[in-house]
This record gives C-alpha cells, sequence and structure tokens, in this order.
C-alpha cells in the first residue's frame, strides 16, 4: 500500500524517532513493510525502548497523519532511497536518511565544492580574507557550503552570493525554526536561486547537539573543509574532526599568534591540516582546476 520511501519520511517525521533507531528499523527490514505490522510489546523487544515510547511512535505509524507525510508541500524532500541523493553522502560514516530542502535541489550533486567554516566572531579582517580566497574559487564554478550561522558562515553565503555563484546552507533546525533569526533574510535570499538543507523535520526547534550533528553534513557533502578563523576549542574543529573521519582534505588559514580566532587554525595546522597563502593552495587539490 505505501512504498519505502513515504514509509521513511513517515518514521523519520515521529517525534520519538532518532537517527539510531531509524537505522535499527531499517536493519531490521530495509523496505521498511513489516514495521506497521509491528505492536508496541514488538517494538520494544526487536530495538530495546521503553513501552511508552514504543507505544507512542506505534500509534504515530498508525495515525492519519501518515496521509499528509509526502510531504509539505512547501519543501522537498530527498531520502537515501532517491536519485536526488547525492551519492557523496553514501560515502560518510552516518550519512543522513531524509532530507528537506528549499531551492534548487541539483545543487545537491553539484562540483567541484567546498565547505567554509570559523567562528561566530570574526575578526575585521576575516571578510577581506575570504573575498580575497573564495572569489576565484566561486568564478571557477565551486559550491560554497556552510552553515549558515552568523560570523564566517555568513560571510562565506554572501560572497558566494554576491559574485553570482552557488551556495549551500545547512540548518541545525526545521525550516520553521531558522535560527539564527539574524539570518532569515539570507535564509530567504538563498531560496531563489541556492538551496538550503537541514536532517530536520520542518517544526524542530533547534537543539545544542544538532549543531555537532549538522557539522558532519557540511564537511560531508565536499571533498574538502575550508577554516578561516576557529578558537582553539569551537564547533569549526567538532567540523575538522568528522571531515578527517570522513577521510576529506582539510585547509586552514593562519593568522596572527595574538588573535585567539587563529590558535584553532594553528592547531590543526601542526596537526597536519594543509595551510592556506593563497587560492592555489586550495586549487592544488582539484589539479583540473
Amino acid at each position: 500500500m505505501y512504498n519505502r520511501r513515504s514509509l521513511l519520511l513517515h518514521l523519520h517525521a515521529s517525534p520519538h524517532m532518532t537517527r539510531g533507531l531509524l537505522r535499527k528499523i531499517l536493519k531490521f527490514d530495509s523496505s521498511l513493510a513489516s514495521i506497521m505490522k509491528l505492536s508496541p510489546s514488538d517494538i520494544t523487544s526487536i530495538f530495546h525502548i521503553p513501552m511508552p515510547r514504543a507505544i507512542s511512535l506505534a500509534e504515530h505509524l498508525r495515525s492519519i497523519a501518515y496521509k499528509n507525510d509526502n510531504l509539505m508541500k512547501e519543501y522537498a524532500t530527498v531520502t537515501i532511497f532517491d536519485e536526488e541523493y547525492p551519492e557523496i553522502y553514501k560515502t560518510i560514516p552516518d550519512p543522513p536518511l531524509v532530507l528537506y530542502a528549499a531551492g534548487d535541489i541539483s545543487l545537491l550533486k553539484k562540483v567541484p565544492a567546498l565547505s567554509v567554516v570559523g567562528t561566530r566572531k570574526p575578526s575585521v579582517n576575516a571578510y577581506s580574507c575570504m573575498e580575497s580566497l573564495l572569489t576565484p574559487l566561486i568564478t571557477a564554478g565551486f559550491t560554497i557550503v556552510s552553515g549558515l550561522a552568523v560570523g564566517i558562515d555568513r560571510f562565506a553565503h554572501e560572497i558566494a552570493l554576491r559574485y553570482h555563484g552557488t551556495t549551500i546552507g545547512i540548518l541545525g533546525s526545521g525550516f520553521h525554526h531558522i535560527y539564527p533569526k539574524a539570518n532569515i533574510s539570507l535564509f530567504q535570499q538563498m531560496l531563489q536561486k541556492n538551496l538550503v538543507i537541514t536532517e530536520y523535520h520542518p517544526d524542530t526547534r533547534p537543539q545544542k547537539f544538532h549543531f555537532p550533528e549538522r557539522n558532519r553534513l557540511i564537511s560531508g557533502l565536499t571533498d574538502a573543509t575550508l577554516v578561516i578563523e576557529a578558537k582553539a576549542r569551537s564547533g569549526s574543529l567538532i567540523t575538522v574532526e568528522q571531515a578527517l573521519e570522513q577521510g576529506k582534505e582539510v585547509f586552514a588559514v593562519p593568522g596572527s599568534i595574538l588573535n585567539p580566532n587563529s590558535e584553532g587554525c594553528h592547531q590543526i595546522i601542526q596537526e597536519g591540516a594543509k595551510l592556506v597563502r593563497n587560492t592555489q593552495d586550495i586549487l592544488r587539490n582539484w589539479p583540473e582546476y
């Protein structure tokens, strides 16, 4: 009656679902055909979750809302079963099973692409540094991927838009709860010719743990990640760790030893990240350019 794509979307939309549980369900039955027949007792026994959660999940599975999960007319959905799903995500350890998308989903497969991350409180020189490094890449056809946060992320998207390039923003919340709110206008601007994606259902409010989760999708969508400015302990370095786990290249821009935002970059350069002095240092990763 229902195909596995629509079943996956319905399961993913459950407020009682986690990525880990959804992976267990797919491992139990990759077709998802049997999940609708399971009782709460079955769910508890098979997937080792508490009975109250199992009851809620079973109720969601059988709810009339299922018929509406095909889904929001205002957003596209891309599942791991779809042709539109980027193959590069299938190479990372924890690929997203469902993506909600607004904008041009063809950009999910556009190459080459570069992830750009950094501090939310950049120095006064950060924008000019990024403009110098990124503009030649953008005009050469690179897609710029970042997290639609304030600071370096915002600069990366704005530079791509300014020079008529392509850019993808990856949210740590659902589309109905854009965070930070200061970037709502940038989000709306990006929808016109570019792309914003999230693995969170549109009704999902931002939670602190979402952003480290989201970071793996920023690094995972490209072959390399560029760190502009980052403190020694920062979300940017979490992205670097995930990029390395994914087997991706990492670039870092050095800075003044007096600037705390350079500490993270200097640290990862010491650990093996490629030092970036100019755009050519990045382009060497793509010999065809």
